[in-house]
Protein backbone atom coordinates (compact mmCIF):
# COMPACT_ATOMS: atom_id res chain seq x y z
CA UNK A 1 0.00 0.00 0.00
CA UNK A 2 1.55 3.17 -1.28
CA UNK A 3 2.16 6.18 1.88
CA UNK A 4 -0.46 8.74 2.39
CA UNK A 5 0.53 12.05 1.43
CA UNK A 6 1.34 13.78 4.22
CA UNK A 7 -1.03 16.40 5.40
CA UNK A 8 -0.64 20.55 4.36
CA UNK A 9 -1.01 23.07 7.36
CA UNK A 10 -0.79 26.57 6.73
CA UNK A 11 0.88 29.00 8.91
CA UNK A 12 -1.65 32.52 8.64
CA UNK A 13 -1.75 35.82 10.67
CA UNK A 14 -1.28 39.50 10.04
CA UNK A 15 2.66 40.66 9.88
CA UNK A 16 5.08 40.56 12.91
CA UNK A 17 3.66 37.49 14.57
CA UNK A 18 6.14 35.17 14.32
CA UNK A 19 4.89 33.45 11.98
CA UNK A 20 8.27 32.72 10.02
CA UNK A 21 9.57 31.78 13.81
CA UNK A 22 7.25 29.15 13.82
CA UNK A 23 7.61 28.10 10.63
CA UNK A 24 11.43 28.03 11.00
CA UNK A 25 10.57 25.67 14.21
CA UNK A 26 8.96 23.43 12.64
CA UNK A 27 10.82 22.99 9.84
CA UNK A 28 13.43 22.23 12.69
CA UNK A 29 15.76 24.22 10.64
CA UNK A 30 16.14 28.36 9.30
CA UNK A 31 14.47 27.90 5.75
CA UNK A 32 12.39 31.73 6.33
CA UNK A 33 13.78 34.68 6.64
CA UNK A 34 13.10 35.85 10.05
CA UNK A 35 13.51 39.86 10.89
CA UNK A 36 12.20 42.88 13.03
CA UNK A 37 10.73 44.09 10.16
CA UNK A 38 7.20 43.76 8.85
CA UNK A 39 5.94 41.99 5.76
CA UNK A 40 9.51 40.28 5.42
CA UNK A 41 7.28 37.15 3.78
CA UNK A 42 5.81 37.80 0.45
CA UNK A 43 5.63 34.42 -1.36
CA UNK A 44 3.97 31.31 0.16
CA UNK A 45 6.91 28.98 0.65
CA UNK A 46 6.76 25.12 2.10
CA UNK A 47 8.95 22.80 4.41
CA UNK A 48 8.49 19.02 5.68
CA UNK A 49 7.85 19.83 9.56
CA UNK A 50 7.61 17.41 12.66
CA UNK A 51 6.12 17.59 16.54
CA UNK A 52 7.67 14.03 17.81
CA UNK A 53 5.88 11.54 15.68
CA UNK A 54 3.44 14.47 13.70
CA UNK A 55 4.66 14.96 9.60
CA UNK A 56 3.42 17.43 7.63
CA UNK A 57 3.60 20.04 5.57
CA UNK A 58 4.01 23.73 6.28
CA UNK A 59 3.52 26.75 4.57
CA UNK A 60 4.74 30.08 5.81
CA UNK A 61 2.14 32.64 4.93
CA UNK A 62 2.37 36.40 4.11
CA UNK A 63 1.11 39.13 6.56
CA UNK A 64 -2.29 39.67 6.30
CA UNK A 65 -3.52 43.35 5.78
CA UNK A 66 -6.29 45.56 4.45
CA UNK A 67 -5.00 48.02 1.88
CA UNK A 68 -6.18 49.24 -2.16
CA UNK A 69 -6.71 46.66 -4.22
CA UNK A 70 -3.91 47.06 -6.30
CA UNK A 71 -1.31 47.70 -3.46
CA UNK A 72 1.39 45.26 -2.87
CA UNK A 73 0.03 44.63 0.42
CA UNK A 74 -3.20 43.38 -1.44
CA UNK A 75 -1.59 40.68 -3.38
CA UNK A 76 1.02 39.51 -0.92
CA UNK A 77 -2.84 38.62 0.85
CA UNK A 78 -4.01 37.25 -2.02
CA UNK A 79 -1.05 34.74 -1.80
CA UNK A 80 -1.96 33.62 1.64
CA UNK A 81 -5.38 32.71 0.58
CA UNK A 82 -4.62 30.90 -2.47
CA UNK A 83 -2.42 28.95 0.16
CA UNK A 84 -5.23 27.53 2.21
CA UNK A 85 -6.40 25.53 -1.07
CA UNK A 86 -6.56 21.89 0.20
CA UNK A 87 -5.00 22.67 3.56
CA UNK A 88 -6.03 19.99 6.37
CA UNK A 89 -5.95 22.97 8.92
CA UNK A 90 -4.95 26.72 9.72
CA UNK A 91 -2.47 27.80 12.58
CA UNK A 92 -4.05 31.21 13.27
CA UNK A 93 -1.45 33.15 14.72
CA UNK A 94 -1.53 36.00 16.57
CA UNK A 95 0.83 38.33 19.18
CA UNK A 96 -0.13 37.15 22.42
CA UNK A 97 1.77 40.29 23.87
CA UNK A 98 0.23 42.75 21.88
CA UNK A 99 -3.32 41.35 21.96
CA UNK A 100 -6.37 40.93 20.04
CA UNK A 101 -6.00 43.91 16.99
CA UNK A 102 -9.27 44.77 14.76
CA UNK A 103 -6.61 43.28 12.04
CA UNK A 104 -6.94 39.79 13.98
CA UNK A 105 -10.67 40.48 14.57
CA UNK A 106 -11.17 41.05 10.80
CA UNK A 107 -9.08 37.78 9.51
CA UNK A 108 -11.02 35.50 12.17
CA UNK A 109 -14.40 36.55 10.75
CA UNK A 110 -13.01 36.03 7.06
CA UNK A 111 -11.61 32.38 8.39
CA UNK A 112 -14.79 31.36 9.66
CA UNK A 113 -15.85 31.42 5.97
CA UNK A 114 -13.10 29.09 4.40
CA UNK A 115 -14.63 26.08 6.07
CA UNK A 116 -11.07 24.82 6.96
CA UNK A 117 -10.26 24.01 10.96
CA UNK A 118 -7.77 26.01 12.41
CA UNK A 119 -6.20 26.20 15.90
CA UNK A 120 -5.31 29.64 17.22
CA UNK A 121 -1.68 30.05 18.52
CA UNK A 122 -0.91 32.84 20.45
CA UNK A 123 2.81 33.02 19.84
CA UNK A 124 5.31 35.34 21.68
CA UNK A 125 3.31 33.55 25.26
CA UNK A 126 6.77 33.50 27.05
CA UNK A 127 6.72 34.82 30.28
CA UNK A 128 3.76 36.90 31.69
CA UNK A 129 3.46 39.78 29.18
CA UNK A 130 1.06 37.38 27.03
CA UNK A 131 -1.80 36.01 29.36
CA UNK A 132 -3.91 39.67 28.90
CA UNK A 133 -3.51 38.80 25.22
CA UNK A 134 -4.64 35.20 25.88
CA UNK A 135 -7.86 36.09 27.65
CA UNK A 136 -8.86 38.22 24.58
CA UNK A 137 -8.28 35.76 22.27
CA UNK A 138 -10.84 33.34 23.38
CA UNK A 139 -13.56 36.33 21.71
CA UNK A 140 -11.98 35.34 18.39
CA UNK A 141 -14.22 32.19 18.23
CA UNK A 142 -11.57 29.59 17.92
CA UNK A 143 -11.49 27.69 21.13
CA UNK A 144 -8.90 28.32 23.55
CA UNK A 145 -5.80 29.55 22.28
CA UNK A 146 -2.71 27.48 22.35
CA UNK A 147 -0.05 29.77 23.78
CA UNK A 148 3.66 29.17 22.00
CA UNK A 149 7.03 30.97 21.76
CA UNK A 150 7.99 29.58 18.39
CA UNK A 151 11.74 31.50 18.85
CA UNK A 152 11.98 29.43 22.58
CA UNK A 153 10.64 26.73 21.47
CA UNK A 154 7.76 26.51 24.17
CA UNK A 155 4.37 25.41 23.95
CA UNK A 156 4.69 22.71 21.56
CA UNK A 157 3.84 19.92 23.44
CA UNK A 158 -0.38 21.44 23.37
CA UNK A 159 0.47 22.26 19.57
CA UNK A 160 0.93 18.84 19.33
CA UNK A 161 -1.76 18.00 20.96
CA UNK A 162 -4.48 20.11 18.97
CA UNK A 163 -2.93 19.12 15.18
CA UNK A 164 -3.29 15.60 16.45
CA UNK A 165 -6.83 15.83 17.04
CA UNK A 166 -7.80 17.79 14.14
CA UNK A 167 -5.19 16.37 11.98
CA UNK A 168 -5.20 12.33 12.33
CA UNK A 169 -3.21 11.75 9.11
CA UNK A 170 -0.12 13.50 10.36
CA UNK A 171 0.39 10.53 12.32
CA UNK A 172 1.54 7.40 9.76
CA UNK A 173 0.18 4.18 9.89
CA UNK A 174 2.59 1.48 11.19
CA UNK A 175 1.82 -0.64 8.12
CA UNK A 176 2.90 2.21 6.28
CA UNK A 177 5.77 3.00 8.24
CA UNK A 178 7.29 -0.31 7.70
CA UNK A 179 6.40 -0.23 4.02
CA UNK A 180 7.94 2.95 3.28
CA UNK A 181 11.48 1.33 4.78
CA UNK A 182 11.24 -1.21 1.97
CA UNK A 183 12.26 0.54 -1.11
CA UNK A 184 13.27 -1.00 -4.34
CA UNK A 185 16.64 0.10 -6.79
CA UNK A 186 14.59 2.80 -8.61
CA UNK A 187 13.43 4.26 -5.40
CA UNK A 188 16.48 4.59 -4.29
CA UNK A 189 17.51 5.86 -7.57
CA UNK A 190 15.33 8.78 -7.44
CA UNK A 191 16.15 9.53 -4.20
CA UNK A 192 19.84 10.01 -4.58
CA UNK A 193 19.24 11.47 -7.67
CA UNK A 194 16.26 13.39 -7.01
CA UNK A 195 14.64 16.75 -8.58
CA UNK A 196 17.26 18.93 -11.12
CA UNK A 197 17.61 22.43 -8.91
CA UNK A 198 17.48 25.23 -10.96
CA UNK A 199 18.08 28.68 -9.14
CA UNK A 200 16.57 31.62 -11.35
CA UNK A 201 18.84 34.79 -10.40
CA UNK A 202 19.50 38.04 -11.83
CA UNK A 203 18.84 41.70 -11.29
CA UNK A 204 15.66 43.33 -9.83
CA UNK A 205 13.14 43.75 -12.17
CA UNK A 206 14.28 41.62 -14.66
CA UNK A 207 10.92 39.34 -14.55
CA UNK A 208 12.30 36.08 -12.58
CA UNK A 209 8.98 35.76 -10.14
CA UNK A 210 6.92 36.06 -13.75
CA UNK A 211 8.97 33.61 -15.68
CA UNK A 212 8.77 30.74 -12.71
CA UNK A 213 4.92 31.50 -12.66
CA UNK A 214 5.55 31.01 -16.47
CA UNK A 215 7.17 27.85 -16.39
CA UNK A 216 4.90 26.14 -13.64
CA UNK A 217 1.64 27.93 -15.29
CA UNK A 218 0.11 29.32 -12.56
CA UNK A 219 0.72 32.20 -9.98
CA UNK A 220 2.91 31.01 -7.21
CA UNK A 221 5.01 33.54 -7.16
CA UNK A 222 4.05 37.27 -5.77
CA UNK A 223 4.69 39.67 -9.04
CA UNK A 224 4.34 43.42 -9.92
CA UNK A 225 5.63 46.41 -10.98
CA UNK A 226 7.95 47.27 -7.98
CA UNK A 227 11.72 46.75 -7.62
CA UNK A 228 12.93 43.44 -5.22
CA UNK A 229 9.24 41.85 -4.11
CA UNK A 230 11.25 38.95 -3.89
CA UNK A 231 13.32 38.61 -0.67
CA UNK A 232 13.39 35.12 -0.31
CA UNK A 233 14.86 31.93 -2.22
CA UNK A 234 11.74 30.51 -2.23
CA UNK A 235 11.74 26.52 -4.18
CA UNK A 236 9.06 25.46 -6.26
CA UNK A 237 8.45 21.63 -6.95
CA UNK A 238 7.65 21.36 -10.79
CA UNK A 239 7.68 18.58 -13.43
CA UNK A 240 8.78 19.58 -17.09
CA UNK A 241 7.93 16.72 -19.67
CA UNK A 242 8.76 13.45 -16.90
CA UNK A 243 11.60 15.37 -15.83
CA UNK A 244 11.19 16.38 -11.55
CA UNK A 245 12.55 20.07 -11.71
CA UNK A 246 12.58 22.24 -8.47
CA UNK A 247 12.86 25.97 -9.33
CA UNK A 248 14.36 28.38 -7.08
CA UNK A 249 12.90 32.00 -7.40
CA UNK A 250 15.45 33.87 -5.50
CA UNK A 251 15.32 37.72 -4.69
CA UNK A 252 17.37 40.21 -7.12
CA UNK A 253 21.22 40.81 -6.60
CA UNK A 254 22.00 44.64 -6.38
CA UNK A 255 25.83 46.04 -6.68
CA UNK A 256 27.49 44.90 -3.32
CA UNK A 257 27.69 48.83 -2.71
CA UNK A 258 24.04 49.66 -2.78
CA UNK A 259 23.22 46.73 -0.27
CA UNK A 260 23.16 48.82 3.16
CA UNK A 261 19.95 47.22 4.67
CA UNK A 262 20.06 44.24 7.34
CA UNK A 263 17.15 42.66 5.61
CA UNK A 264 18.67 43.17 2.06
CA UNK A 265 22.02 41.61 3.07
CA UNK A 266 19.78 38.84 4.53
CA UNK A 267 17.97 38.40 1.07
CA UNK A 268 21.55 38.81 -1.23
CA UNK A 269 23.15 35.72 1.28
CA UNK A 270 20.08 33.74 0.64
CA UNK A 271 20.18 33.79 -3.28
CA UNK A 272 24.08 33.26 -2.82
CA UNK A 273 23.06 30.21 -0.86
CA UNK A 274 20.51 29.03 -3.56
CA UNK A 275 23.18 29.33 -6.05
CA UNK A 276 25.78 27.43 -4.06
CA UNK A 277 23.07 24.25 -3.57
CA UNK A 278 21.78 24.29 -7.13
CA UNK A 279 22.80 21.89 -10.07
CA UNK A 280 21.63 24.57 -12.57
CA UNK A 281 21.51 28.27 -12.59
CA UNK A 282 19.42 30.71 -15.14
CA UNK A 283 20.33 33.92 -15.26
CA UNK A 284 17.67 36.38 -16.05
CA UNK A 285 18.77 39.67 -18.50
CA UNK A 286 16.47 42.07 -19.57
CA UNK A 287 16.67 41.79 -23.01
CA UNK A 288 15.16 45.72 -23.55
CA UNK A 289 18.19 46.87 -21.89
CA UNK A 290 22.30 46.33 -22.37
CA UNK A 291 23.58 43.70 -20.50
CA UNK A 292 25.54 45.16 -17.28
CA UNK A 293 28.68 44.61 -15.20
CA UNK A 294 25.75 43.27 -12.09
CA UNK A 295 24.22 41.00 -14.69
CA UNK A 296 27.83 39.92 -15.54
CA UNK A 297 28.84 39.65 -11.68
CA UNK A 298 26.37 37.73 -11.08
CA UNK A 299 26.96 35.14 -14.01
CA UNK A 300 30.45 34.52 -12.50
CA UNK A 301 29.35 34.16 -9.61
CA UNK A 302 27.28 30.89 -10.84
CA UNK A 303 30.54 30.14 -12.63
CA UNK A 304 32.71 29.92 -9.96
CA UNK A 305 30.72 27.95 -8.25
CA UNK A 306 31.21 25.39 -10.60
CA UNK A 307 27.47 25.28 -11.99
CA UNK A 308 25.64 24.31 -14.94
CA UNK A 309 24.70 28.27 -16.00
CA UNK A 310 21.95 29.02 -19.27
CA UNK A 311 21.22 33.11 -20.13
CA UNK A 312 17.36 33.65 -20.55
CA UNK A 313 16.74 36.88 -22.42
CA UNK A 314 13.62 37.97 -20.97
CA UNK A 315 10.81 40.44 -22.21
CA UNK A 316 11.84 39.57 -26.24
CA UNK A 317 8.03 40.24 -27.00
CA UNK A 318 9.15 44.17 -26.13
CA UNK A 319 12.47 44.48 -27.73
CA UNK A 320 12.44 46.95 -30.70
CA UNK A 321 15.29 45.79 -33.30
CA UNK A 322 15.22 41.56 -32.61
CA UNK A 323 18.56 41.15 -34.56
CA UNK A 324 20.31 43.98 -33.20
CA UNK A 325 19.55 43.00 -29.38
CA UNK A 326 20.54 39.57 -30.28
CA UNK A 327 23.48 40.60 -31.27
CA UNK A 328 24.75 43.09 -28.66
CA UNK A 329 23.41 40.40 -26.03
CA UNK A 330 25.65 37.65 -27.02
CA UNK A 331 28.16 39.58 -28.20
CA UNK A 332 28.52 40.92 -24.33
CA UNK A 333 28.31 37.45 -23.23
CA UNK A 334 30.98 36.45 -25.27
CA UNK A 335 33.63 38.92 -24.58
CA UNK A 336 32.93 38.96 -20.54
CA UNK A 337 32.25 35.30 -20.02
CA UNK A 338 35.22 33.25 -21.78
CA UNK A 339 34.94 31.18 -19.29
CA UNK A 340 31.82 29.35 -20.30
CA UNK A 341 32.57 29.73 -24.00
CA UNK A 342 29.54 29.01 -26.21
CA UNK A 343 26.59 29.43 -23.62
CA UNK A 344 23.21 29.30 -24.57
CA UNK A 345 21.39 32.45 -24.71
CA UNK A 346 17.44 31.81 -25.28
CA UNK A 347 14.88 34.64 -26.16
CA UNK A 348 12.17 34.21 -24.28
CA UNK A 349 8.84 36.66 -23.16
CA UNK A 350 7.23 35.66 -19.84
CA UNK A 351 4.34 37.39 -19.45
CA UNK A 352 3.88 35.96 -23.44
CA UNK A 353 4.74 32.47 -22.24
CA UNK A 354 6.99 31.90 -25.66
CA UNK A 355 10.32 30.11 -26.49
CA UNK A 356 9.88 28.41 -22.61
CA UNK A 357 10.40 25.18 -23.55
CA UNK A 358 13.29 25.43 -25.70
CA UNK A 359 14.60 26.91 -22.71
CA UNK A 360 14.13 23.85 -20.45
CA UNK A 361 15.70 21.94 -23.06
CA UNK A 362 18.62 23.71 -23.54
CA UNK A 363 18.72 23.71 -19.40
CA UNK A 364 18.90 20.09 -19.72
CA UNK A 365 21.32 19.66 -22.45
CA UNK A 366 23.53 22.22 -20.12
CA UNK A 367 23.17 20.10 -17.36
CA UNK A 368 24.22 16.74 -19.42
CA UNK A 369 27.36 18.84 -20.23
CA UNK A 370 28.16 19.96 -17.33
CA UNK A 371 27.90 16.00 -15.83
CA UNK A 372 29.49 14.38 -19.06
CA UNK A 373 32.48 12.08 -18.36
CA UNK A 374 35.51 11.11 -20.89
CA UNK A 375 37.51 8.29 -20.76
CA UNK A 376 41.14 9.05 -20.27
CA UNK A 377 42.21 7.15 -23.65
CA UNK A 378 39.90 9.29 -25.75
CA UNK A 379 41.34 12.26 -24.05
CA UNK A 380 45.02 11.32 -23.99
CA UNK A 381 44.24 11.09 -28.39
CA UNK A 382 43.32 14.22 -27.79
CA UNK A 383 45.98 15.84 -25.65
CA UNK A 384 48.75 14.44 -28.52
CA UNK A 385 47.14 15.93 -31.62
CA UNK A 386 46.42 19.12 -28.89
CA UNK A 387 50.52 19.33 -28.26
CA UNK A 388 51.41 18.69 -31.99
CA UNK A 389 49.21 21.10 -33.42
CA UNK A 390 50.58 23.51 -30.81
CA UNK A 391 53.32 22.67 -28.96
CA UNK A 392 53.93 24.11 -24.97
CA UNK A 393 55.73 27.50 -24.87
CA UNK A 394 59.67 27.47 -23.79
CA UNK A 395 60.65 29.18 -20.51
CA UNK A 396 63.78 30.16 -20.32
CA UNK A 397 65.34 28.26 -22.76
CA UNK A 398 63.66 25.07 -21.92
CA UNK A 399 60.25 23.76 -22.98
CA UNK A 400 57.65 22.75 -21.01
CA UNK A 401 56.97 18.59 -21.01
CA UNK A 402 52.94 17.43 -20.90
CA UNK A 403 53.18 14.33 -20.19
CA UNK A 404 48.90 13.01 -19.35
CA UNK A 405 45.89 14.26 -18.77
CA UNK A 406 42.87 12.53 -17.23
CA UNK A 407 38.85 13.95 -15.96
CA UNK A 408 39.21 13.91 -12.29
CA UNK A 409 35.80 14.35 -11.51
CA UNK A 410 32.32 15.84 -13.13
CA UNK A 411 29.60 18.58 -12.17
CA UNK A 412 31.35 20.70 -13.15
CA UNK A 413 34.59 18.89 -15.84
CA UNK A 414 37.41 18.71 -13.77
CA UNK A 415 40.86 17.62 -15.68
CA UNK A 416 44.21 16.93 -14.17
CA UNK A 417 46.98 18.10 -16.55
CA UNK A 418 50.73 16.00 -15.52
CA UNK A 419 53.83 16.83 -16.75
CA UNK A 420 56.90 18.96 -15.80
CA UNK A 421 56.80 22.50 -15.04
CA UNK A 422 53.48 22.61 -15.51
CA UNK A 423 52.45 25.10 -12.85
CA UNK A 424 54.35 27.53 -15.05
CA UNK A 425 52.33 27.03 -17.78
CA UNK A 426 50.88 30.18 -19.08
CA UNK A 427 47.29 31.37 -18.94
CA UNK A 428 47.09 31.72 -22.81
CA UNK A 429 48.24 28.30 -23.52
CA UNK A 430 45.65 27.13 -20.78
CA UNK A 431 42.97 28.71 -22.39
CA UNK A 432 43.74 26.64 -25.73
CA UNK A 433 43.92 23.44 -23.98
CA UNK A 434 40.67 24.49 -22.39
CA UNK A 435 38.70 25.73 -25.83
CA UNK A 436 40.00 22.67 -27.44
CA UNK A 437 38.97 20.47 -25.33
CA UNK A 438 35.11 22.68 -24.85
CA UNK A 439 35.08 22.42 -29.38
CA UNK A 440 36.41 18.75 -29.53
CA UNK A 441 33.92 17.19 -26.21
CA UNK A 442 30.55 19.43 -26.86
CA UNK A 443 31.61 20.99 -23.82
CA UNK A 444 30.27 24.26 -24.99
CA UNK A 445 29.05 26.41 -21.59
CA UNK A 446 30.62 24.02 -19.34
CA UNK A 447 32.94 26.02 -16.88
CA UNK A 448 35.66 23.76 -17.26
CA UNK A 449 38.52 23.32 -14.57
CA UNK A 450 41.89 22.64 -14.97
CA UNK A 451 44.10 21.32 -12.44
CA UNK A 452 48.15 21.39 -13.17
CA UNK A 453 50.07 18.70 -11.38
CA UNK A 454 53.58 18.22 -11.28
CA UNK A 455 55.16 14.94 -12.00
CA UNK A 456 55.01 11.77 -14.12
CA UNK A 457 52.18 9.78 -15.43
CA UNK A 458 50.57 8.26 -12.18
CA UNK A 459 48.56 5.78 -13.86
CA UNK A 460 51.59 4.47 -16.05
CA UNK A 461 53.84 1.48 -14.23
CA UNK A 462 56.93 2.59 -12.98
CA UNK A 463 60.13 1.54 -15.17
CA UNK A 464 62.53 -0.62 -13.70
CA UNK A 465 66.21 0.55 -12.96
Amino acid sequence: MAARPAPRIAIIGRPNVGKSTLFNRLAGRRVALVAETAGVTRDVREAPARIADLSFIALDTPGLEDAPAQALETRMRQQAERALDGVALVLFVIDSREGVTPHDRHFANWLRRQNVPVVLVGNKAEGRAGIPGLGEAFGLGFGDPIPVSAEHGEGLADLYQAIRERVPDAVPDEDETDEATVTSDSDVEEQLSGPLRLAIVGRPNVGKSTLVNALVGEERMLTGPEAGITREAVPVDWEWKDHAVRLVDTAGLRKRGRIDEDLEKMSAADTLRAIRLAQAVMLVVDATQPVEHQDLSIGRIAVEEGRALIIAANKWDAVDNPNRAARRIEERIEQSLPQVAGIAVVRVSARAGENLDRLMTEVFAAVGRWNKRLSTARLNRWLAEALQRHQPPALKGRRLKIRYLTQVRARPPTFALFGSRVEELPEDYQRYLVGSLRDTFGLKGAPIRLLLKEGENPYEPKRRS
